[in-house]
């Protein structure tokens, strides 16, 4: 059976709707069903019924494509119901095709196809996920940032975001406002638009929308930064340091030290408790990887900051940790200079910042496998402790003190 592509007002100087319509000979009438796209009459080839200026990366071109692939839906949904009808021997009629198209299309808007609608639904998903592929507390709260990212976005830019014109445009424009607006580094907008990529998906799996360019779209490429870490001494150092007129500090700065001396993450070394403790050995379900438990020995430091709060240690945010931790060092004497390399975008930066000002929940981490590493303790046996899969990953936590670089230079060559 025939079927076509019409404008609604084809001598519009505006865009106008495109219609479907079918002639049925068996009732002797048209069946025509809106698409719900719109375009200009100048953007359409009447001799064909499509679009025009289907080839480059303009937004016109992006633009087209995508009303394109609507109306390849209905072209190839009217096909595959006749030939279903056909094989059934079966006669379809115009109001069997109105039901069907209507069950078929209308679902998308029936659900919802606004952006941070179907956003706050994608999250509620993920939050309710008790698989064993379930999100971490730390990923939840990152897809919830990078929702405020883009409503950021939206704002800055003065108009709606829209499922269906997730596009190239799109794409460079909300990369060049991350650069340029926001200051992230090159590894954060890879990471968020990963996030963003996973939220779209989920989109076009749950029927949210039919929008796929974002698919191709190409992630930043990752930057090897040059976070810092403490060597042994270093962490001694702090853990000597008397708070014992600034207790908000000292409970930040005994939490900071475990994280040191057990190599986990703060979502682990901050709520760890005496159930967690078995014959000197701390076991726990990493927060992260929760098909993995973790089991790592105490040792004397970290065995005294659990004897020191009887075995609860001080309750505080992530993000008030990591403001309070920074003050910590800046009270230890880590006041120098030092040069942080950083990308944003293409760019390469060169600052000089106070060593404390580099100091984050996530550099006790760093620093036990930097230390354990310069130790010589085998990867292996470290990874066990933190709970890292990947070699790959796991390295890039080794960050050795400019120290020990100059030992191991003195080793080899005196």
């Amino acid at each position: 059976m025939r079927y076509t592509f019409n404008l609604r007002k084809p001598k519009s100087l505006d865009k106008t709707l495109i219609v479907f319509s079918s002639y049925f000979k068996n009732e002797g009438k048209k069946f025509v069903y809106s698409t719900g796209e719109s375009i200009a009459p100048s953007e359409w080839d009447f001799e064909n019924r499509l679009p025009k200026n289907l080839n480059g990366r303009t937004a016109q071109a992006n633009d087209n494509r995508s009303i394109k692939n609507q109306l390849d839906r209905y072209s190839m949904f009217f096909a595959e119901l006749t030939n279903r009808y056909i094989n059934s021997n079966l006669e379809l009629d115009i109001e069997t095709t109105k039901k069907e198209f209507d069950k078929h299309f209308k679902k998308v808007e029936a659900i919802s196809n606004r952006f941070f609608d179907v956003y706050d639904l994608f999250l509620k998903a993920k939050k309710s996920d008790f698989t064993d592929n379930a999100n971490s507390s730390s990923t939840i709260k990152r897809y919830e940032y990078n929702k405020t990212l883009l409503n950021d976005y939206q704002t800055y830019q003065k108009k709606s975001l829209h499922l269906s014109k997730i596009n190239f445009e799109f794409y460079n424009d909300y990369v060049n406002y991350s650069v340029t607006e926001k200051k992230h580094s090159a590894n954060t907008l890879r990471r968020n638009i990963g996030l963003l990529k996973t939220f779209l998906n989920w989109a076009v799996e749950n029927n949210h929308t039919y929008n796929v360019e974002f698919r191709t779209f190409q992630s930043p490429k990752a930057f090897d930064t040059d976070e810092i870490a403490l060597n042994l001494e270093q962490v001694q150092e702090v853990y000597r340091k008397d708070f014992s007129k600034h207790l908000k500090l000292e409970r930040v700065r005994d939490l900071f030290v475990f994280g040191c001396s057990t190599g986990m993450r703060y979502s682990n070394y901050s709520k760890v408790n005496r159930n967690d403790v078995q014959n000197d050995m701390i076991r726990v379900m990493d927060q992260k990887n929760k098909d993995k438990v973790l089991s790592i020995p105490l040792n004397s430091i970290s065995k005294a900051v659990l004897v020191k709060y009887d075995y609860n240690l001080p309750v505080i945010s992530e993000q008030k940790f990591n403001e309070y931790i920074k003050d910590v060092f800046k009270a230890c004497g880590y006041d120098e200079e030092i040069k942080k390399i950083s990308k944003i975008g293409n760019q390469i930066n060169e600052e000089m910042i106070p060593f404390y000002k580099r100091i984050s929940s996530h550099t006790a981490r760093r620093s036990f496998i930097t230390i354990m590493k310069n130790k010589k303790i085998p990867d292996k046996v470290i990874m066990s402790f933190t709970g890292h899969k990947s070699l790959e990953v796991f390295n890039k936590y080794y960050k050795p003190h400019d120290v020990e670089k100059v030992d191991f230079m003195k080793n080899v060559w005196n």
